[in-house]
């Protein structure tokens, strides 16, 4: 690889976190802004410099800077190197997981074809399962670092929602996998790029939604579910559990961990917005005829206005519904999530042979 290229990288993972931290900081606004709408207050309004509010934007400043100079406590018993690493480790996949989604059209400029993609990986939806699964270590490690039974609860609380639904999870996503025939993220949007026909004439995309309607809320539901976030905020539970695994954490170190969990929505909505709508394809558009620069720009901002959609989406049912008990979060996974997902597969193998069949 030479420079030009290694440049090229660099560049690409440069754009996707300074993406990610800058979507994760701005989630903190949306979510009050949102928050207060659904619940007929203002939200922030009151941090201004030199008059200026920005409809409460500079808030955002004003909590970072209050957390960078908060005292960092660590409690007494507590094992110093784990309690430090934990909100990194926690933070971690919600960063990795974006380098294999495309976020962009690829184009070709002097000599050299780019793709709008950290890493095209063969196995990339694998990868974003793996690492996906890595966030509940920092959890656990927050949990049992603090020496806290409230932080240990909370961390057993996390490890068995965490297998309650990643196996519905990646279920569903094996039914996108049989419908488009690749663990690929970048093919699966081009072939999303294709339509269903009547007569000759595009009628609807052949979006994941179309295929996997099931496989979409089955998907969505458990990976709001990984978040942790209400109504699947066990292991914080403020009310139960004084606030759960982070209950020790101050300072930078708990911004951390709320950073990471608004990465996460991100996250979810990137990857759901690419195996289900399309990706940055625009219905009826054909984006790959277009001159690059128009190419690359309409399809970041289509890729990133779905993220906003779905980002939106997921903060509207975290004020809207209340927490689940315990009981009912493990029966909405194991006895309702779980037979749905195992339906959802022969259902898939059907409705590929029923349209193999149409095309023949």
């Amino acid at each position: 690889m030479d420079l030009i290229s290694i440049l090229i990288v660099v560049a690409k993972v440069a754009f996707v976190l300074i993406v990610v931290l800058h979507f994760g900081a701005l989630m903190t606004w949306a979510e009050r802004k949102q928050a207060a709408l659904i619940q007929d207050r203002i939200g922030p309004n009151r941090i201004n410099i030199l008059g200026v509010k920005a409809l409460g934007l500079i808030q955002i400043m004003a909590d970072g800077l209050k957390m960078i100079m908060k005292e960092d406590f660590i409690p007494a018993g507590a094992h110093r190197l784990y309690h430090t690493l934990a909100p990194a480790i926690a933070m971690f996949p919600a960063l990795v997981a974006l380098a294999v989604v495309p976020f962009g059209p690829s184009f070709d400029v002097a000599g050299r074809h780019i793709e709008l993609q950290v890493a095209n990986l063969d196995v990339g939806i694998l990868f974003v399962l793996a690492v996906s699964s890595l966030g509940v270590y920092g959890i656990a490690l927050a949990g049992w670092a603090s020496n806290n039974k409230y932080s240990l609860l909370g961390t057993v609380r996390a490890t068995a929602q965490m297998i309650s639904y990643e196996i519905p999870m990646g279920l569903a996503i094996i039914g996108i996998v049989m419908t488009y025939g690749t663990l690929e993220m970048n093919k699966i949007v081009e072939l999303q790029g294709e339509y269903f026909r009547l007569g000759g004439l595009p009628i609807l995309p052949k979006w994941g939604i179309f295929y996997q309607p099931l496989g979409f809320v089955l998907l969505f539901t458990a990976l709001i579910a990984e978040t942790k976030r209400t109504p699947f905020d066990l292991p914080e539970g403020e009310s139960e559990l004084v606030a759960g695994f982070n209950v020790e954490y101050s300072g930078m170190k708990w911004g951390m961990f709320f950073l990471g969990e608004f990465a996460s929505i991100v996250v979810v909505s990137a990857l759901v917005a690419t195996l289900y709508f399309g990706g940055w394809q625009i219905p009826y558009v054909n984006l790959m005829a277009l001159p690059a620069l128009p190419r690359v720009l309409l399809g970041v901002a289509t890729f990133f206005g779905k993220v906003i959609v779905l980002c939106w989406l997921q903060l509207l049912v975290r004020w809207t519904l209340p927490r689940f008990r315990y009981d009912q979060l493990m029966h909405l996974g194991w006895k309702r999530l779980m037979p749905l997902a195992i339906a959802n597969l022969p259902l898939t193998a059907a409705w590929i042979w029923m349209l193999g069949g149409m095309k023949s």
